[in-house]
């Protein structure tokens, strides 16, 4: 029945000028970054207790993961409910020491990531990476713009550390390794200069960036933020600071959809971007009033990240991650769901007959062109997603549900 349904609605597709068929190889080709902090409620396993720098996992679902080998076994349970092949995306505080040993943030060595490089090996999986710039007795204030020398050492020596574990990724994976730095500096009331930090974040980021590193290999990219919580009147790495960097440096800018004020649109800012840098990054996640991290829907945002990225001819270029933690709900889930959702946005948005709306609209024919978009939203979208779950040997419907929920009474319930 699904073949037939397949066939069917592949006919229905073809009468817009879309093939499905490329664009289901495309879709199997599209690689999403895979955080690991949905598992565990980014608390990571190098000693932290509780979230700073305004960050939030609210709920107490039973089941969190406490140590590597609990989240490795639930990434390996998300793994076996979605198509395709991806990454995994870790923070530092996700390091894996032997028994009695430990070293802070800014010691840590490629050997503390052996047992991730050596689960991602085995699946077939590239690590993109994170330094950790927040639940720390040192990013109680500021980090990397901190008037402390002391504190902006240990910061700017933690990100370098981090730089040479992403090489170790790239080398032993044979793929790219994106290092992402983020920071929850800011105020929560009205600064007297916002000009001070940002100067103090420059030089920052200026001794780490021009540190010797396999530029091939390893992307550095910058991640900017509109406000947090304790952080709503001043954040310092502003997306005008970000972009004025990034350009300026020919590293990577980071687009998280859940960073900016809410009237603003990820989905609109990609082209600009496009225009201006070889490859950009994205953390998709879904705000609800502000950065609030929700599980990503097939919603309209999330559909016109995906149809920026291949109305552009951009899936080379865009390197798209997930970023979101619901303690409420059932966390595989969580992951299941979201992932799953950002897959149907990108497949929804390589069936648009992209060349004909663009043509129409080239050709300011906007009658047609308004007709088309709202008659595509109706095609039989649901047969062709389902094919390609039987493609990959995945169950349809609902069916990915009861694996879940027996996974929890068998694995989770255990947790407490």
């Amino acid at each position: 029945m699904i073949e037939r349904r397949f066939k069917e609605s592949k006919s229905i597709y073809e009468q817009y000028g879309i093939n499905v068929e490329n664009a289901l190889k495309k879709l199997d080709e599209f690689s999403i970054s895979i955080h690991c902090w949905q598992g565990d409620d980014v608390l990571g396993f190098d000693g932290s207790s509780s979230l700073s720098g305004g960050i939030q996992a609210t709920g107490n679902y039973p089941g969190r993961a406490r140590n590597a080998q609990e989240l490795m076994n639930d990434i390996d349970k998300v793994l076996s409910l979605i198509p395709g092949k991806h990454r995994l995306n870790l923070h530092a505080s996700y390091a894996v020491f032997d028994e009695g040993e430990w070293v802070d943030r800014d010691k840590l060595e490629p050997k503390h990531f052996k047992k991730w490089v050596d689960f991602a090996k085995d699946r077939g999986l590239g690590i993109d990476f994170n330094p950790t710039l927040f639940s720390h007795d040192k990013a109680i204030d500021f980090t990397l713009t901190s008037e402390d020398k002391e504190i902006r050492k240990f910061w700017i020596d933690h990100c370098k550390a981090c730089v040479k574990i992403s090489e170790y990724f790239a080398k032993e994976l044979n793929t790219y390794s994106l290092l992402n730095i983020w920071i929850p500096d800011g105020l929560k009331d009205v600064p007297a200069s916002r000009f001070i930090n940002r100067k103090r974040f420059k030089e920052s980021l200026d001794e780490i960036i021009h540190m010797e590193y396999n530029k091939d290999k390893v992307y550095i990219s910058i991640e900017s933020k509109v406000f947090g919580i304790g952080l709503e009147s001043y954040t310092v790495g502003s997306s005008e600071f970000v972009q004025s960097y990034t350009a300026k440096n020919n590293i990577l800018p980071l687009l998280d959809n859940g960073h900016y004020h809410p009237t603003e649109l990820v989905s609109d800012k990609i082209s600009t971007m496009l225009l201006f840098h070889e490859k950009i990054a994205l953390h998709v996640t879904r705000p609800v009033r502000w950065d609030s991290d929700h599980v990503v829907l097939f919603d309209d945002e999330t559909k016109e990240i995906m149809k920026e990225i291949v109305n552009n001819d951009a899936m080379d270029r865009v390197l798209v991650g997930l970023d979101f933690f619901d303690a409420s709900i059932n966390r595989i889930s969580a992951w299941v769901i979201g992932i799953r959702n950002a897959q149907k946005a990108m497949l929804y948005s390589l069936l648009l007959p992209h060349d004909s709306l663009n043509k129409l609209q080239e050709e300011k024919n906007y009658t047609k062109l308004m007709a088309i978009l709202e008659e595509i939203k109706t095609l039989p979208f649901y047969d062709i997603w389902n094919y390609y779950l039987k493609q990959n040997n995945l169950n349809i419907d609902m069916d990915w549900y009861k694996d879940v929920i027996d996974y929890e009474e068998k694995e989770l319930a255990k947790r407490g």
